[in-house]
């Protein structure tokens, strides 16, 4: 279901200009199914969904395909591994504890990834810092939002089951 997310999503924030690009559209599912589903399927989620994406609707171009593969599989690996090993007792903490890191990490590697494999010598720190996080400010503080609210849901519809379930 994610990775089908991972196509879906972008194509429908792609139909306003620019707009997928600032909210960064499949950052969502391979986060969520780290999350949800652990660090396996996240990590899977993550390598396939950019390249079913980029084969289905040509988005991501395949010039950014390899870093975009890199970042959403750290994305979904860290946010899983994370979670499934922090336990402070509040989910909201868990989640953010999990998703902060998860999205620093994959921003990293995918800007190590864009450096030294595909734009070798042309990336600067400064090129990474604004495209991978001034450019992307509304999609990073839309994730921390909105992946959180969507994993409570799913608890209370009982979509999956609840990490501290009440006695």
């Amino acid at each position: 279901m994610c990775t089908a997310l991972c196509v879906v999503l972008p194509f429908a924030f792609h139909t306003i200009p620019n707009f997928g690009s600032v909210f960064s559209p499949m950052h969502i599912p391979a986060l969520l199914c780290g999350i949800v589903c652990g660090w396996q399927y996240g990590f899977m989620c993550g390598l396939i969904g950019p390249a079913l994406s980029c084969f289905v609707t040509g988005m991501p171009v395949l010039a950014f395909l390899p870093a975009m593969m890199v970042e959403l599989a750290a994305y979904g690996a860290t946010a899983g591994l994370l979670m499934s090993v922090i336990r402070t007792k509040n989910i909201y903490a868990d989640l953010y504890i999990s998703l902060i890191p998860a999205m620093l990490i994959g921003r990293i590697l995918a800007g190590l990834a864009r450096a030294f494999i595909i734009s070798t010598g042309e990336f600067t720190f400064a090129l990474w810092a604004a495209s991978y996080f001034f450019k992307s400010l509304p999609g990073i503080i839309t994730h921390l939002i909105l992946i959180p609210l969507l994993v409570i849901a799913l608890e209370k519809a009982r979509l999956i089951p609840a990490r501290y379930p009440k006695k």
